[in-house]
């Protein structure tokens, strides 16, 4: 056994484990040096499989290599190494560790070759990258890490469950192509739709990202979602449901990015807009299809990545990212505005950028396969994209009029600099030749995207989309930016239970006397005096995670049964 045939992402999770007891220099000399061997140990280990053993009847693969999940480890190396010298400034030895253990759990994870061996990387996944949410120190980024554990260990527990399910079933954890024919395909489908942010179900990343600090937002956005999107694409391909999931998950999230004013939040959204062009290729199922859903998945780690990045050095350097306090930083920083608009470029899928040679691949796939309706939303979820991101963001935060009065603002520092180039340069060079992209893919599938029809159609698309947000913005209808709350579908659990909660308290006070001569009366007054105990300053009122609004409707509505019955 060679140092080639370890599991992928084993050096990651190894050397952020010995970070936590390194000095500054030495964690960011680990730091950068980590994903350079890890990546080399790509290149030279064989396909097959590795490390497979017996466990209780059932074989376990440590390491499977083969086409699909080689992608997805060339490009999180890549990621982990950019969003290491993004990095390079900041001491701060929670995020260090967090991050590389991150990293190398999502890298196991696409190289599991059983379901067991997926859920022990699925939940290193989950711990590891909510203290890049919990790094930001803050109460907001604290209550936020919160909800994102709970929702992300949701996730785990579904997982878990079909996996058991479908072992009991079939005598299997072979982590293979399958349908949703019974309840633990079902329970593990739903688990990965959790973590793949599927609609309703996605609060989690507008609510955690953009409250990560300027790193952690960084690896947030390379990981989680793309380990779940390839998970759809090894256990679920052409399952036809997530055709219209994606086109579904494509198109909502732009209404909620066209209002929200911070910056990171549009950016979260329109991850969720990329997400959904990678689940629909997934759903068609063709060869061409899930080559598009590989390549968009390695591209947008890049240009997602680069957009974060540009977004957490206007944090670093001014202190927000949102809209009503940016705008007039093209001449204070001018760097990081000609790299952020490489990456509104991309995001916007422009001819000769990376976005375009992945975006087409997909497009093609659905209107080859008869699924117009499901390409003409794409079609508008790129008008989206191009209005939301590709104009919205360098407008708001370098072009735009100040917002508020500043001191002097410097450019980003010189690391920074160094990884959004890094990341910009591999934009352009994938753009201008996609065949070196193509020859990774699973399926290495012959397809030009430089046709006259695709550029052209392209062209279009993005002119007149320019053109209506400079009539827009010339006619004075272009929508103000200004601080808020954008009211999403969260509210329901985090705030609407809590409404029915307390008409249940309410009818419950009403009705005590005639029930029990008074008990309930004594038991809401057990439960309001342990609340407030609990809650002095009343921050479980105003923020509630899924977990406990669920727990405490059901673990009150318990109570009120048994007193009832007692």
């Amino acid at each position: 056994m060679t140092w080639t045939e370890l599991p992928p992402g084993l050096i990651l999770i190894a050397g952020g484990l010995l970070a936590a007891v390194l000095p500054w220099r030495l964690r960011q000399l680990l730091m950068l040096g980590l994903p350079v061997v890890g990546f080399l140990q790509l290149l030279a280990v064989p396909e097959g499989s590795y490390w497979t053993t017996e466990f209780f009847g059932a074989e376990l693969v440590g390491s499977r290599v083969d086409g699909l999940s080689l992608i997805w480890g060339y490009i999180f190396y890549i990621a982990a190494f950019i969003g290491a010298v993004f990095h390079l400034h900041v001491n701060d030895r929670m995020q260090d560790v967090a991050a590389m253990t991150y990293a190398g759990s999502a890298i196991g994870a696409v190289f599991a070759g059983d379901l067991l061996t997926l859920f022990v990387y699925w939940e290193l996944t989950a711990v590891t990258s909510a203290f890049l949410v919990f790094a930001s120190r803050t109460d907001e980024s604290y209550r936020a890490g919160i909800r994102y554990l709970l929702v992300q260990i949701l996730s785990g527990v579904l997982l878990l469950g079909g996996i058991a399910l479908h072992w009991r079933a079939t005598g299997s954890v072979a982590f293979e192509s399958m349908t949703l024919s019974g309840a633990g395909p079902l329970l593990m489908f739903l688990g990965i739709g959790v973590k793949c942010a599927f609609p309703l179900l996605h609060n989690w990343l507008p609510d955690a990202y953009p409250r990560a600090t300027p790193t952690g937002t960084v690896f947030l956005s390379a990981f989680t979602t793309k380990m779940a999107v390839y998970t759809l694409a090894r256990g679920f391909p052409g399952t036809e449901e997530l055709i219209w999931i994606g086109a579904a998950m494509a198109v909502f999230p732009l209404f909620f990015a066209t209002i929200e004013n911070d910056l990171r939040r549009v950016m979260a959204y329109s991850l969720q807009v990329q997400l959904g062009f990678m689940v629909v290729g997934v759903g068609i199922g063709t060869e061409l299809a899930l080559d598009g859903a590989a390549a968009h998945a390695f591209t947008g780690v890049i240009y997602k990545g680069l957009l974060f990045m540009v977004l957490g050095a206007v944090l670093y350097r001014t202190g927000s990212a949102k809209a009503s306090d940016l705008g007039g930083l093209a001449r204070a920083m001018p760097w990081t505005m000609a790299l952020c608009l490489i990456g509104a470029a991309s995001i916007s899928a422009f001819p000769l950028f990376a976005g375009f040679i992945s975006k087409s691949l997909i497009l093609s796939s659905a209107g080859k396969e008869g699924y117009s309706l499901v390409w003409t939303l794409l079609l508008l979820a790129s008008v989206g994209v191009f209005y939301n991101t590709g104009i919205r963001i360098p407008f708001a935060a370098f072009f735009a009029a100040p917002k508020v009065q500043r001191g002097p603002v410097a450019e980003a520092p010189a690391n920074m600099v160094i990884a959004m180039a890094g990341a910009a340069v591999l934009c352009i060079a994938i753009g201008v030749a996609p065949e070196q992209l193509y020859r990774h893919l699973p399926f290495q599938s012959d397809y030009q995207p430089y046709t006259a029809a695709h550029v052209v159609t392209q062209l279009q698309l993005l002119a007149f989309t320019g053109l209506g947000f400079a009539w827009l913005l010339h006619a004075g209808l272009q929508p103000e930016t200004r601080r808020g709350t954008v009211v999403e579908f969260d509210w329901f659990y985090r705030r609407g239970l809590q409404d029915v909660w307390r008409k249940v308290i309410e009818w419950a006070g009403e009705t005590s006397a005639a029930l029990k001569g008074g008990m309930l009366d004594w038991v809401g007054a057990v439960i309001a005096t342990t609340r407030r105990l609990a809650d002095p300053q009343g921050l479980l009122a105003r923020t509630v995670t899924p977990g406990t609004s669920v727990l405490w409707l059901t673990a009150m509505l318990g109570l009120y049964l048994l007193v009832y019955y007692a």
